[in-house]
């Protein structure tokens, strides 16, 4: 049985049992006729995933691996807005006519600021600092910058990353661990792809820092599932689960700019059949 299956199967039934509905409130999302999409909702759900010892993938369905880390490294590679830099269509809908979605994500990662050391943009200074100052406890990342919000097509959801540093790992090697903050998350459509993404990530920053992978702890102050998602939730969660796959990364690779998607692979990976997903907007 997979773990992120464990976690996933234990999140949706709190939220189901013990999460309160905010319908008949005012909410911003539609569904596609124009209905408002109500929810079901938790506070403060907090999920840990011990990356040294599994890799969190659902088996309940097929996670697209490869397209959650095309758009990972197009936030914190590319450092792009542009949709036209994506191998996907999952922002389009948040896309203006020439592709952009604003002053958001990949944006905020490539704005640089003056250092002591030098000019950084967020991901180059997380790098540098995991790399010459491991144990400081200021490697973070912020993509929620109030005053550009006026300018994002969508407020940013998983907008922030601390790494913290351990003395415990394998081979001599130091642990790298993360916690990925997140206001809001649609459980059932972005769950997992935002768990592999992140995952994928510390995996990259661990190997080219010379780390080895840890914790990533997963913390999200609205997590929630959409009014006409519940059934599909309930028939997910009664599904058998299959073992984890093997996760593997081109161990070749030392500059995190040369990585692609491609640099990832999932060995075995057997999941449950795909469903269709009505998505809010």
């Amino acid at each position: 049985m997979s773990y992120a299956d464990r976690v996933f199967i234990s999140m949706c039934k709190d939220i189901l049992e013990n999460g309160t509905s905010t319908e008949g409130q005012k909410v911003r999302p539609r569904w596609e006729d124009g209905s408002p999409a109500y929810t079901i909702k938790r506070f403060g759900v907090i999920n840990r995933y011990d990356l040294s010892k599994e890799f969190p993938v659902m088996t309940l369905r097929r996670t697209a691996v490869k397209s959650a880390v095309d758009e990972m490294l197009w936030i914190w590679q590319k450092k792009s807005n542009n949709v036209h830099d994506l191998n996907s269509h999952i922002w389009d809908e948040w896309a203006d006519e020439d592709g952009s979605i604003g002053k958001a994500y990949g944006y905020q990662m490539g704005v640089k600021s003056e250092y002591p050391e030098g000019m950084f943009d967020q991901t180059d200074r997380v790098i540098y600092d995991l790399k010459n100052n491991p144990f400081s406890r200021r490697i973070m990342t912020n993509m929620y910058v109030h005053r550009d919000l006026h300018e994002m097509n969508l407020y940013p959801c998983a907008y922030s990353m601390t790494f913290n540093v351990t003395d415990d790992g394998e081979g001599g090697k130091y642990r790298l661990n993360a916690v990925l903050n997140q206001r809001s998350q649609d459980v059932l459509t972005a769950n997992n792809w935002n768990v592999v993404q992140y995952s994928v990530l510390v995996h990259m920053l661990a190997q080219v820092c010379g780390m080895v992978p840890g914790e990533l702890v997963h913390v999200i102050a609205d997590a929630h599932i959409y009014d006409r998602h519940v059934e599909l939730v309930k028939e997910l969660i009664s599904r058998e689960e299959k073992p984890a796959p093997e996760f593997r990364l081109n161990p070749d690779i030392s500059d995190f700019y040369d990585f692609t998607r491609n640099d990832v692979e999932l060995i075995g990976y057997e999941h449950g059949e795909q469903i269709e997903i009505p998505v809010a907007v």
